[in-house]
């Protein structure tokens, strides 16, 4: 059979979908998914929109191929998965645990089995087909219980792999060739604390690997802590850090039901840009609670932030939530004010970023790709640059002196 592997959403469904490949025996994995006799979608759920956009890739499927037979895994396996099995709009749904069985529901695609939400993956990944860089999992889950968000509820408990476990996977993919990793998970700041580890400790051991760039996934601002700050002068750390703040208003940030104080945060980012990162962050706009008089006050408290990259997007209700209720009470936003407050915000963040790449000097990147007729990669501060060279630069790191900065893009010659 021809096995197309679907992934929706973040870095660590990626490292999911090449732990399934990994584990696929006897059938062929193939890049045609309009042609493949069944796709395995590695799904998410974080919206509701996100649950409609898998549905709506199903329809598109079908329209083309209605024999293909479709396995769901991932995140959305837990929240939607048994009213897609049960509508047979899905052939079979796999907990996320259940990777290793794969070749079962292959064989036998009308199955339903969540497993638990209490896993560890054991097998590791060695290698990333069409990718330059590599995605470690260094856990799963989340203990948080923020109002909008239903991934605890479908990820589990925050839990760590073994710290050999993860060593043992970088040696591995730097034997490989790979020069950069990003560590993934749920939530990574949360790394160690059941097995008595910590993120910083495992970055210390990453670092005698030679790995050369080493990128950590989204972090909560109440997780770096003084022994991560000691760290952030080790030149095998990207100076990008992306740090999850939601919003910058504190009367939203309990209703959020957040950890992290917006005052405390901005000294955070203040202290890391001091150090020269490129600081990037989550943002929601327009949840419910957010008055004229809490967003005025909470762009104004923005502003002050030094942010480079975001990732912003407009309160989208997940059924089974806190925020669902709150809305009842507190009303929705006017979407033409969100739409509004959402441009606001990121087009501050792309002049800060622009002023960022101004004042930078040399850049080193690892080229990924070539497109339009540019080579592409990124720098160390996680910005994109377009460069035009008569040599092959793929899957190269180059250190470039002189480019140009436009607002929207970096380009040089080499």
């Amino acid at each position: 059979m021809k096995i197309y592997i679907k992934t929706f959403g973040c870095r660590t469904n990626i490292y999911d979908s090449e732990l399934i490949k990994s584990y696929i025996k006897d059938n062929e994995i193939t890049n045609d998914e309009l042609n493949a006799d069944m796709i395995i979608i590695n799904s998410c759920t974080v919206t509701n929109q996100a649950d409609q956009g898998l549905k709506q890739y199903i329809r598109h499927i079908k329209n083309h191929n209605p024999n293909t037979k479709f396995i769901l895994t991932g995140c959305a396996a837990a929240s939607i998965g048994k009213s897609l099995y049960d509508s047979k709009i899905v052939d079979g749904v796999m907990g996320a645990s259940l990777k290793s069985n794969v070749n079962k529901f292959i064989l036998n695609p009308k199955e339903f089995d969540l497993g638990n939400l209490k896993f560890i993956d054991e097998k590791i990944v060695s290698n990333y087909e069409n990718h330059t860089k590599a995605f470690v999992k260094i856990q799963e889950g989340c203990d948080f219980a923020c109002s909008y968000c239903i991934i605890p509820s479908v990820r589990g408990k925050a839990r760590s792999l073994e710290s050999k476990q993860i060593i043992t996977q970088i040696k591995t993919l730097a034997n490989n060739g790979y020069k950069e990793v990003v560590l993934t998970g749920t939530n990574i700041g949360s790394y160690g604390k059941d097995i008595d580890f910590s993120l910083a400790k495992l970055l210390k051991e990453i670092s005698k690997i030679g790995i050369k760039r080493v990128r950590l996934g989204s972090i909560e601002p109440v997780q770096i802590d003084d022994e991560l700050k000691e760290l952030l002068d080790e030149d095998f750390l990207e100076r990008h850090l992306h740090i999850a703040l939601q919003h910058t208003n504190e009367y939203m940030l309990k209703l959020m039901q957040r950890r992290n104080k917006a005052y405390k945060d901005l000294e955070l980012f203040e202290f890391l840009a001091s150090k020269g990162y490129a600081l990037g962050t989550d943002y929601i706009v327009a949840h419910p609670g957010e008055s004229d008089e809490v967003w005025a006050d909470a762009i104004n408290n923005f502003k002050k932030f030094p942010i480079t990259h975001l990732h912003a997007f407009i309160y989208s209700k997940r059924d089974g939530t806190r925020s669902v209720e709150l809305a009842k009470t507190l009303g929705e936003i006017d979407k033409n004010i969100a739409k509004a407050r959402l441009n606001e915000i990121k087009e501050i963040t792309k002049m800060k970023n622009y002023e960022f790449r101004k004042q930078q000097k040399d850049l080193l990147v690892l080229v990924e790709q070539f497109k339009d007729g540019f080579y592409q990669g990124y720098d160390q501060f996680f910005n994109l640059v377009k460069i035009k060279s008569d040599k092959d630069l793929l899957k190269t790191w180059i250190n470039i002196k002189d480019y140009e900065v436009e607002i929207d893009k970096t380009t040089a010659i080499y």
